[in-house]
């Protein structure tokens, strides 16, 4: 019995991908990454008032506003009467375009991850003291499980 089979060079990836569907583009384009640096955007103003408390806090947190020279492709979507692309940066519609250290933001990151794991200590080591022998308390659970198709009630 010969089969009418697909050459294997003709089963590539790219035939047996699901076709993109659409969807609308950012509103922030997304500048060019580099080795070493996190992009964010901040916020400079809310509502027409300048935000300058919030600015300030992300500076002293590390974060630096990108020149528009190195990033010359968003140059045209900057708002030319803002403060910030008067000094050369680029902010659209109240939001400036910073860069950090990839280490800092890293470091950042594992900061606040061992702030949120003390606090679950804290609240299971609460929850935990009023255990009795007679009646034990379960440990919490902390895993979560993701099921598909078959689960669905008809």
């Amino acid at each position: 019995m010969s089969e009418e089979r697909t050459p294997r060079r003709e089963e590539t990836r790219a035939t047996t991908e699901r076709k993109k569907s659409w969807s609308p583009p950012n509103v922030l384009p997304d500048p060019e990454p580099r080795d070493g640096w996190e992009f964010r955007w901040i916020r400079t103003s809310m509502v027409g008032q300048p935000d300058n408390t919030n600015v300030s806090s992300k500076f002293r947190e590390g974060w630096e506003p990108v020149k528009s020279e190195d990033h010359p492709e968003l140059k045209i979507l900057s708002d030319e009467n803002s403060r910030w692309a008067k000094e050369g940066a680029i902010e659209v519609g109240g939001l400036l375009l910073c860069k950090c250290p990839s280490e800092i933001v890293q470091q950042r990151r594992e900061y606040y991850q061992n702030a949120a794991d003390q606090q679950m200590d804290g609240i299971d080591n609460n929850y935990l003291r009023e255990n009795d022998p007679r009646m034990p308390m379960m440990k919490p659970e902390r895993q979560t499980r993701v099921s598909f198709g078959s689960n669905r009630k008809k």
